[in-house]
């Protein structure tokens, strides 16, 4: 299984091409605050109130309260900025990064063998199925917390939580389809006030009771961990809501690039999230009953409501940003062989990243609302948020391990010290959270199993697929000499989209058996998804003349493009005379598998990839190709 598509010869033809990022140090920061951030930027809401009266409460007493504060500043310090910020933003593709965009990197940077490049794939696909689980945790757990907020302004509000809550999200998905441009541009100065009024407010009680900075010290964690070592443990679990979001300062690089991700965390969202959490501390120390909702009952009790509106706001802002990872995510799947075609729409002119897929917009959005309506509260929700997050830290540290060492060329002891302090790390929260599977933590699991089967049948399905094809077709040089001489000519191009440029395409020949006749031009094209984000305009094809009228291309692209067939095409002069639509016909095999006795995958999956071949989207929609210009012939081939 290899989700790469394209050769090692091309992989070494192909140029670096990065995606540029216009504008200013300081405005891609700000938007960094507003897209990056919304996440991470929101968990203030929930994670100390988890901590103290979640599923494994603690007493609010100077121990713990200094305990936490210290774990969660240690966590943010080692996992956010120690290992995202400053050494997994470095790992970058070309620009992107992710999960995918790494395990494209590596596969093409380390020259990994078989064996080892189907380990990576595992886990690279692994972490995306558990980033589906997170996708729709996070809109309902950051929603929720938010508007909880009502009950700390008045306690009859408790009834419009529910409501209010699904009300927000469903307008947030069908507000999807119309895209995200103009309402991208508030991201930014909204979540900038947010995270002045976290500081402000976290400053107000650290006034009160100075003493919570001490929690700065390592010591704290130390000995909360001595004295209390069980609950210690178990307050890892909620502790790592800190922390969510981090995978986002990764994943959403392509965007804003890595010196704004950086210099907007360490300047500005650290310590306005710290200081939050000191000052959420400070309240804690003089008033333990307030950890029923630490965050809102900071606020004096005259300014909640404009609290509650605000951090509703963010918390939209923060969904928004990872409904749109969630496409992101769908079209590098889809690129790169793990996924079927499915209908990507654009949403803006101007900007290629700008995307909306209704099928993962309206799944996502059922699953939500299935969340909200089946935990009811932000504390139950908060059970099944850590182990997805968790699960993805550590397949993360794995990968990049691989990555410093094969790619980057560190020494062995600078790997092992990598690998054994952050798998410690990661493996801790990871099994801390575990202890919350009877909870809801079943949930982001299930959701992962059956994204990774999916993934993962729909890959090894279309490689079985792609092989049998290869072995039943005819050597091109045997076809050109017996049908170009006895076939009849007609005027225009034919191309013949398949998947393999070796041999005769199927629908060459089922069109020669029924219509008996050959276009003057024969274009047998091959469209390839490498493993870099963009492909360099001046590669993107390779051409052969087969002599006769026949020619073999084949057009890359990367996994953060779009295809457009006719659009390249045009641009294309390698094959005499230039491409015109209205002249050209296009030729697509549509497959119809039977099974077989043959070796291949267990009859359920062989099924199950079936039901996901006849419900892609078609190659003509896929590609652009022009309706009116389009002939579909059926093949059938057994796996």
């Amino acid at each position: 299984m290899s989700v790469s598509t394209v050769d090692p010869a091309v992989r070494a033809q192909a140029g670096a091409v990065h995606h540029q990022h216009s504008g200013s140090l300081a405005k891609l920061a700000l938007g960094a605050i507003g897209v990056v951030y919304g996440d991470i930027g929101t968990s203030p809401l929930y994670a100390m109130k988890e901590v103290f009266v979640g599923h494994h409460p603690l007493a609010v007493d100077p121990l713990h309260v200094f305990g936490v504060i210290s774990l969660v500043f240690w966590s943010l310090m080692l996992i956010v900025t120690l290992k995202y910020v400053l050494i997994v933003l470095r790992a970058d593709n070309n620009g992107e990064g992710g999960s995918l965009a790494l395990l494209a990197l590596i596969q093409r940077r380390s020259g990994a063998g078989k064996k080892w490049g189907s380990s990576l794939v595992i886990l690279g696909v692994l972490a995306t199925a558990l980033f589906f689980g997170d996708c729709m945790i996070t809109p309902a757990i950051s929603v929720l917390s938010a508007v909880e907020g009502l009950a700390t302004v008045e306690q009859g509000f408790d009834s419009f939580v529910l409501p209010i809550a699904v009300t927000i999200l469903i307008a947030l998905f069908y507000m999807q389809s119309i895209g995200t441009e103009k309402v991208g541009r508030l991201f930014g100065p909204i979540m900038a006030v947010y995270f002045v009024v976290l500081a402000v407010m976290g400053v107000s009680h650290i006034i009160q009771r100075p003493d919570i900075l001490f929690a700065l010290n390592p010591l704290y964690a130390v000995r909360f961990a001595m004295n209390d070592g069980g609950l210690a443990f178990l307050a890892l679990g909620s502790v790592v809501l800190a922390v969510t979001g981090a995978e986002a300062l990764y994943a959403d690089m392509g965007h804003f690039g890595r010196r704004p991700i950086e210099l907007a965390w360490l300047a500005f969202v650290l310590p306005a999230l710290m200081l939050n959490y000191l000052g959420q501390g400070a309240l804690l120390l003089e008033q333990p009953a307030a950890a029923e909702n630490p965050f809102f009952l900071m606020a004096p009790e005259n300014w909640r409501l404009p609290l509650v509106i605000l951090a509703t706001m963010a918390t939209v802002i923060a969904s928004q940003a990872v409904i749109t990872g969630a496409y992101s995510v769908v079209q590098q799947a889809v690129q790169l062989g793990l996924m079927p075609r499915i209908r990507i729409t654009h949403t803006s002119a101007s900007e290629a990243g700008q995307i909306y897929i209704p099928a993962a917009n309206w799944a996502l959005m059922v699953m939500v609302l299935l969340l909200i309506f089946g935990f009811g509260e932000s504390s139950n929700l908060a059970a099944a948020y850590g182990i997805a997050v968790t699960g993805t830290m550590f397949i993360s540290t794995c990968m990049i391990g691989v990555l410093i060492r094969r790619v980057w060329h560190w020494p062995l002891w600078a790997t092992a010290l990598f690998e054994i302090v952050f798998l410690s790390i990661d493996g801790l929260y990871f099994a801390s959270n575990l202890t919350k599977v009877p909870d809801g933590g079943w949930f982001p699991l299930l959701v992962a199993v059956i994204v990774f089967v999916l993934l993962t049948t729909w890959s090894e399905g279309r490689k079985l697929m792609i092989e049998r094809m290869r072995e039943a077709a005819m050597p091109i040089r045997i076809f050109i000499d017996s049908a170009a001489s006895s076939a009849t000519r007609v005027s225009g191009t034919a191309v013949f989209m398949t998947s393999t440029p070796e041999g005769v395409p199927h629908a060459l020949l089922h069109n020669l058996k029924h219509n008996r006749v050959l276009h003057e031009r024969v274009i047998l094209l091959t469209v390839r998804v490498t493993d870099m984000p963009y492909f360099p305009e001046e590669d993107r094809f390779l051409h052969e003349d087969l002599g006769q009228g026949f020619h073999r291309v084949i057009l890359r692209y990367g996994f953060m493009e779009e295809p457009d067939v006719p659009a390249h095409l045009k641009t294309f002069d390698g094959c005499g005379a230039a491409f015109r639509m209205m002249d050209t016909s296009f030729f697509l095999s549509r497959q119809t598998l039977l099974a077989s006795e043959r070796p291949g995958m267990a009859i359920w999956r062989e099924k199950l990839f079936s039901w996901m071949l006849r419900n892609a989207e078609s190659a003509m929609e896929f590609f652009r190709l022009p309706t009116n210009r389009v002939v579909e012939l059926g093949s059938q081939i057994e796996i």
